[in-house]
């Protein structure tokens, strides 16, 4: 799933209601605007606006939108000049790979540019089910399918196949799109505070003999705190309750276990324990899309019946062959999973010994929050780093709490052991300076 949160499509309803009031609080009104003759942006709208325009050291609408050139790797090239980059889901280096750049060529020498049609009618070619099959042997599924897009995959398969009589529960931080498709789904939803399995198992005690049937989403590695699920206790409270288990493995896949193969093989479950895994292509697999593996009965149907992939045209023959050339690769280069994770290991470590609060996050996640706390604290951090050339962006309200503002490193294979050294000694030096400022 692709971040920054503070898109404001991704907000969710509660966030907005405080953005809302916020506003409102500022402007002394009690109230909404009084109905016009033209579109009426969201009064959130304004409030995010304000924070992209205002010129002063403390804005980010310089940061975001940056325009750069080159592969987004360990490094970024921006108006001439190169910047450690910390801003790439690139974990294993795929993107900009001389193999997996030629598989994509040779998709389109083979099936052109686009399918030019939904996969039902004509659109159907065999590299779509060379790549559904080896995602699904990936990760241990009979068999996946694939979306055009990550944020799709969790709108439409969550909420096609559930309904009013369900329930879903879903972690509190669950990415955006999965909240999209609960409440798509029309089901009753609730969250439970994050990584809290107690929490899950006493809503569940309670609320689950009133629904047909009920789906548990967590996520692999979250993507604004670093943190991952505990996959075996989730497993036994879904058995216990007769529960369904999705796991949004967006930031874990290619990065957790052994080879690559995410959450389950992190903790040595079986993938069969889990009902369905969602993954996305745009990052450790060099593509774009998503994809949804598990039992074939059920892959089969959405495959027939799911809207987004009935009605939307089949992914591209270069990111079918990209997704696919990449896989190849990680099955022929397992050392890179090993390097990713002795670099996430390293940052870390190294936060730790500065000091620099980096929450929850795991060793072994690729994402690595540096908690500030003050939202322009934040800012003012990543502009240290820039001039320093170091790239690491801030996340504020309403991406995460407003006490809870960060920069996230994204750490990629590529990067050298130099490059986060002198990153997290940068980031512990200017911290300790703007915040006595």
């Amino acid at each position: 799933m692709d971040d920054p949160r503070n898109a404001l499509a991704e907000l969710s309803a509660q966030q907005k209601r405080m953005l809302l009031e916020k506003l409102l609080r500022e402007r002394g009104q009690a109230g909404p605007a009084a109905p016009t003759g033209k579109y009426v942006f969201p009064a959130e709208y304004e409030a995010l606006r304000r924070v992209f325009e205002n010129e002063s050291e403390t804005s980010i609408g310089d940061l975001m939108f940056r325009s750069f050139d080159g592969i987004n790797s360990a490094v970024a090239q921006s108006a001439g000049e190169t910047l450690t980059n910390f801003c790439s889901y690139n974990y294993l280096g795929m993107s900009g790979d001389p193999a997996v750049s030629q598989a994509a060529i040779d998709a389109i020498n083979t099936y052109g540019t686009s399918v030019s049609a939904s996969r039902v009618v004509s659109g159907e070619r065999p590299i779509h089910r060379q790549l559904e099959q080896g995602l699904a042997e990936w990760v241990g599924a009979e068999d996946s399918i694939v979306f055009v897009g990550g944020f799709t995959s969790n709108v439409d398969t969550i909420g096609h196949l559930f309904g009013k009589d369900d329930l879903i529960v879903y972690d509190s931080l669950i990415h955006a799109s999965a909240q999209e498709g609960a409440r798509l789904s029309g089901a009753v939803t609730v969250p439970f505070p994050h990584n809290n399995p107690d929490a899950l198992d006493n809503i569940l005690r309670r609320r689950r003999k009133e629904a047909r049937q009920t789906l548990i989403v967590v996520e692999g590695i979250y993507s604004m705190d670093g943190d991952i699920a505990d996959l075996p206790r989730l497993i036994e409270i879904k058995k216990r309750h007769n529960a369904l288990l999705m796991v949004d493995e967006a930031h874990s896949i290619g990065v957790l276990g052994r080879t690559g193969r995410g959450l389950g093989e992190h903790f040595g479950t079986p993938a069969d324990s889990v009902d369905l895994w969602m993954g996305t292509l745009s990052k450790s697999f060099a593509s774009c899309g998503g994809y949804i593996a598990g039992a074939r009965d059920v892959i089969t149907y959405l495959r027939r019946t799911a809207p987004g992939f009935v009605f939307s045209v089949g992914i591209t023959p270069a990111n079918a062959g990209a997704a696919l050339g990449a896989l190849q690769t990680l099955r022929e280069q397992p050392e890179r999973v090993a390097l990713l994770r002795e670099r996430t290991r390293l940052f870390h470590m190294l936060a730790e010994e500065r000091g620099l609060d980096i929450g929850t996050a795991h060793p072994d996640s690729a994402v690595m929050p540096v908690i500030t706390g003050d939202g322009l604290l934040a800012v003012r951090l990543s502009r240290a780093l820039l001039r320093e050339g170091i790239l690491a962006l801030p996340i504020g309200f309403p991406g995460v709490p407003e006490n809870k503002a960060r920069l996230r490193f994204f750490v990629s294979s590529t990067h050298s052991e130099d490059q986060i050294r002198r990153t997290v000694d940068a980031t512990a030096r200017h911290l300790a300076q703007l915040s006595r400022s």
